[in-house]
């Protein structure tokens, strides 16, 4: 059994799976299995898989018709053997010491998951920029999302963590199988959270996520709801787990309300109109019944808010000017970012934390 078995789902990335690959088999902790599943790709994806599983044993190719993002995953984990499981997509690349560090991590704390922070890429300049989503303070200290909610509040990055084999299979934990590969894991990342027991963070970046295609907007209306398949199958694992559903319900609304504006500003112009819709009435419902309090309105502007369900029309024209502060706060991250958490100063510049 290897230590850790790394999921690979591959579709099309001719252009950087070789830079994907090469960060994976030069991983400092040799004692991996990568698990490559190619979904039907049309470039020359499968080709390259094929030459590299055959200079490498650890490599195993999964070679499939298209299904989309969800069910590539599933079969990945599915046929994984290693005691943890990281995910790398094929688009992104890794620091070699990512596997060991984490691997190191997890077993000297016995621990489900184990979650590093990443950096920001953009291939054409080969600029990075850490994330620091991760608080220092918070980092190396065993943890739970009973102890800490903000756990459920982190970007969902499957890509940086790696996870406890046996965790997943305990409580079937898999990915949500819609069409395309439109945010599959947003349920994935908020079940593992919920469930965990024993949750280790790392402010450390390893994961180098790539950026260069993140502003092509969606048109297709299948894809465009996929976001409201996954919180949809959130309100289901909650339903399954009542004490859970009693601690998070709240703090799932929070995040579903966030996921529809990101989601709302990333969709093409001529599906906006029906998904705000779609959008109002699900939090009109929600705030008539009474659910969305103190908690709610302390993470969520409630003008704002008020806006979005009695005014989806005007909502629109709002989400100008939130989307004009979104790109100007993104420019000003990529330049400067400082952070001040539980006393520890931390300034980033041009990408590189220098203090």
């Amino acid at each position: 059994m290897a230590k850790v078995s790394v999921v690979v789902p591959v579709y099309n990335v001719e252009k950087y799976l070789t830079e994907c690959l090469d960060s994976i088999i030069n991983q400092t902790l040799e004692d991996i299995e990568i698990i490559c599943v190619n979904d039907g790709s049309t470039d020359s994806s499968l080709e390259i898989l094929n030459n590299y599983a055959q200079k490498d044993k650890r490599i195993i190719v999964i070679n499939k018709a298209n299904s989309g993002y969800g069910n590539t995953m599933n079969i990945g984990i599915n046929a994984s053997t290693g005691e943890y499981i990281g995910i790398i997509e094929s688009d992104d690349f890794a620091d070699k010491n990512m596997f060991e560090d984490l691997y190191k991590t997890a077993k000297e704390n016995d621990a489900d998951i184990v979650k590093s922070d990443w950096y920001h890429y953009w291939s054409k300049n080969k600029f990075s920029r850490k994330n620091n989503r991760i608080s220092p303070a918070k980092a190396f200290k065993l943890t739970n999302s009973k102890q800490d909610k903000s756990l459920l509040r982190i970007d969902p990055s499957v890509w940086s963590a790696i996870y406890k084999r046996d965790f997943l299979n305990k409580y079937n934990i898999r990915f949500l199988e819609t069409p395309g590969a439109s945010y599959q894991d947003l349920a994935f990342s908020f079940k593992v959270f919920a469930l965990a027991e024993r949750v280790i963070l790392t402010d450390k970046a390893y994961l180098y996520y790539r950026q260069d295609n993140m502003n092509s907007s969606v048109k297709s209306k299948t894809k465009v709801y996929c976001v409201c398949d996954e919180y949809n199958e959130i309100d289901r694992f909650l339903d399954e787990y009542p004490q859970l559903k009693f601690e998070y319900k709240i703090q799932e609304e929070i995040n579903r309300y966030n996921g529809y504006v990101s989601s709302v500003l990333r969709i093409d112009d001529s599906v906006k109109p029906e998904f705000v819709k779609v959008f109002s009435e699900h939090f009109r419902e929600e705030y008539n019944t009474g659910l969305l309090g103190d908690e709610f309105f302390k993470k969520i502007k409630k003008k704002e808010f008020l806006t979005l369900i009695n005014s989806p029309d005007k909502y629109l024209k709002l989400l100008k000017n939130i989307e004009r502060r979104r790109k100007f706060n993104k420019i000003r991250k990529n330049i400067l970012s400082i952070h001040f958490r539980n006393g520890r100063l931390s300034i980033t510049l041009f990408g590189n934390e220098v203090i």
